[in-house]
């Protein structure tokens, strides 16, 4: 699967266990040059590169993907981090692993937005 990332989740430390798992991700935190890119771009990105957007950012992309559906703009997919320190990078990955196995196809993830939590990653 094609990942993105975004600023907020661990490149080193979640993006190299993704790899390990076989997936190609890029990480906004490993690249100083997109630092402070808008969330609108960060999804227009992700949508670019065919890549499933990981994040921590409740806040602002669940209006973001509504916004996007809304004007029939279609994103690549969506993995929202709810309730999970920064910190816990097991967790975290564990949750993303569990949803990539769910849906393993990168194709069905095209508008597919969902959430990884401590329950749905624990299970």
């Amino acid at each position: 699967m094609r990942i993105l990332l975004d600023a907020h989740i661990s490149g080193p430390k979640i993006g190299r266990r993704l790899t390990a798992k076989g997936h190609d991700v890029r990480a906004l935190d490993q690249e100083p040059v997109l630092e402070g890119l808008p969330d609108d771009d960060v999804l227009q990105l992700a949508t670019y590169e065919r890549r499933i957007l990981v994040t921590h950012n409740i806040r602002d992309f669940p209006n973001i993907a509504r916004e996007w559906a809304a004007a029939q703009r279609e994103h690549a997919g969506l993995i929202l981090i709810y309730g999970i320190g920064l910190g816990e990078f097991g967790v975290i990955t564990r949750g993303v692993q569990r949803w990539l196995l769910l849906y393993p196809e990168q194709k069905s993830w095209t508008d597919f937005a969902t959430v990884v939590d401590r329950t749905f990653a624990s299970s």
